[in-house]
């Protein structure tokens, strides 16, 4: 995969966007940087942040994905990815449905996916040293560098989506506390049924993700 790297970006996200876009990018493609100043969250709120945090975003065709994972999940997938590897530096990271990364309590970061032509775009936002966006941060000497080459690692062995999806469902269990919105509703996941593609039925509405 190609790693395109910058001192600062607007967002990552949509730099791969723009460029997807054009023609420019043809391929699997990866971007960084070390400052990010107007990134994209969850529900359209910015994720911006200082150096030393992790910005960036992945592009990858749908055929460079496992063949059984529902797109409308995509989200909870590359999430947990990104959990599997944060998880080696602490055992309280976690995925809250269906893409938050939280340490134990506290939101650390996120991932925000969408589809574009026969791509599919995920960005990414972890804080690895404390931020003034009011949320947690890891607390790790790893380096925004550093894992990215390990979360292109995990990406790269293609887990499919059954094998992560087994693994996700144990932990579901947290997310039961909170609540989502759902168009301009918000609704507690406390009685929702999580279903194998990674959607939930809540009050016999079914619903694929937030974001």
């Amino acid at each position: 995969m190609e790693i395109r790297s910058f001192e600062s970006l607007p967002s990552t996200q949509l730099y791969l966007t723009e460029a997807i876009r054009e023609g420019e990018i043809t391929k699997a493609t990866a971007v960084i940087t070390r400052r990010q100043t107007d990134g994209i969250g969850s529900r359209a709120n910015r994720w911006i942040g200082r150096e030393g945090n992790f910005f960036a975003s992945v592009a990858m065709r749908e055929e460079e994905l496992p063949s059984d994972l529902p797109t409308a999940s995509a989200s909870i997938y590359f999430a947990f990815l990104m959990k599997e590897v944060l998880e080696r530096y602490d055992s309280e990271v976690w995925v809250k449905w269906p893409n938050d990364l939280y340490l134990g309590e506290g939101k650390i970061g996120g991932v925000v996916t969408h589809r574009l032509k026969d791509f599919f775009v995920a960005g990414l936002g972890v804080n690895l040293k404390k931020e003034k966006n009011f949320y947690d941060a890891l607390s790790t000497e790893l380096s925004p560098t550093e894992l990215l080459d390990l979360y292109l690692a995990r990406l790269a062995q293609r887990p499919d989506w059954k094998s992560i999806f087994r693994k996700y469902r144990l932990e579901f269990a947290r997310s039961r506390r909170f609540a989502v919105h759902v168009g301009a509703e918000r609704k507690s996941l406390e009685s929702a049924h999580l279903m194998e593609d990674g959607s939930l039925v809540i009050d016999q509405e079914r619903i694929w993700g937030t974001r």
